[in-house]
């Protein structure tokens, strides 16, 4: 296949009905916003904005968007709303997406990463719904033994704490639909595993961008937990251009393109935290960092992602750098601040980013 720029790929969605869970998240709304700026037909399921300010409530959508808001553990209501629209894409970004979070509440975190994924793959299986969905999991499905190596997608499972565990469950889960309901029907599915994901309008707790964010905007110390941790960072555009190659390979061509994928940064240019925080000071962030001294939750010190499996069949790769990401996204918090409008940022970034083939 050709290498196809991000526009071309989106072109082919254009009339098109894609139905996104998870639509008022982070990646959520800039997956749905890219879509609908490009003449898709999005219905968006999900519950109501969780941060302040919002990502997905200062973004203008054309009368070709519809939202429900509701629970992806709410069967019968994700059922009705997925029948009723006929999707032919569906995009699911539906989870409880924090670590630390899933410590705290490990339940809700088991409840709405794999019951909200058997919910959505049972309603397609009942239904017999011809369509492709691509299913969002995380970088941290893998079993990582600290050995300082990037996974590729044929790497053992695993996940010590309950959030990576989660989406391990959820990696099996997927496999054995495809294997068991899916091999041979209308109805193809894979799986992507995405890295550390950064880009302007993330206003989550315990992520590193919007706590550098809340630092410099609010005047707060900057607290890190563990700055030598090493994760694949990557702006948020990166893997959502390789979700959309593959859902439009996997709908043409089932057979060459189910399965897992990863999409992440160069191996050789993933970054510690303490590498991220000194490039935003470098771009005159001003940051007072301060060492955690209340480490009590396990994370991995270091993450890294193979992506020789999408470079090769899906001829994507990754276009920015680690220090343009940062720089892209350091950019974009401090024009929201300056009283730019969101639709007006992610714009340019997409017009930057689509120069770039």
């Amino acid at each position: 296949m050709e290498i196809m720029g991000l526009k071309t790929v989106l072109s082919h969605f254009k009339g098109k009905k894609v139905f996104i869970t998870g639509h008022t998240g982070f990646k959520g709304s800039w997956l749905t916003f890219l879509l609908d700026q490009h003449g898709a037909i999005t219905k968006g399921y999900a519950l109501e904005p969780n941060t302040n300010p919002s990502l997905y409530l200062n973004l203008k959508f054309s009368n070709k968007h519809s939202s429900i808001y509701s629970n992806i553990l709410e069967f019968d209501s994700l059922k009705r709303e997925i029948e009723s629209f006929e999707p032919e894409y569906i995009f699911h970004l539906a989870a409880q997406p924090l670590v630390l979070e899933s410590y705290d509440d490990p339940k809700t975190t088991f409840e709405t990463n794999f019951n909200g994924t058997l919910n959505l793959l049972e309603i397609l299986r009942e239904a017999a719904l011809p369509c492709t969905a691509i299913l969002i999991t995380t970088d941290k499905v893998y079993e990582n033994n600290e050995l300082n190596i990037a996974f590729k997608e044929s790497d053992k499972l695993g996940g010590k704490d309950p959030y990576s565990a989660s989406k391990a469950a959820c990696e099996f889960l997927i496999h054995s639909y495809q294997n068991s309901f899916f091999k041979d029907s209308k109805i193809h599915i894979a799986s992507v595993r995405a890295g550390n994901v950064i880009g302007g309008g993330d206003w989550s707790d315990n992520r590193l961008i919007p706590d550098i964010i809340r630092s410099v905007f609010e005047n707060k110390s900057l607290e890190i937990r563990n700055p030598e941790a090493t994760r694949p960072w990557q702006h948020v555009l990166e893997p959502l251009y390789g979700y959309l190659i593959l859902a439009k390979v996997i709908s043409e061509d089932p057979s060459s393109y189910s399965g897992a994928w990863n999409f992440g940064p160069e191996t050789g240019d993933v970054k510690t935290v303490r590498e991220i925080v000194e490039i935003a000071k470098v771009l005159d962030f001003q940051i007072k960092m301060e060492l955690s001294s209340t480490i009590e939750k396990q994370e991995a010190n270091y993450l890294s992602l193979n992506i020789n499996k999408a470079k090769r069949e899906l001829k994507w790769s990754p276009k920015w750098d680690s220090k343009v990401a940062i720089w892209e996204s350091l950019n974009w918090y401090q024009k929201f601040y300056e009283g730019e409008d969101a639709n007006k940022l992610i714009y340019k970034n997409i017009e930057k980013y689509s120069t770039i083939l």
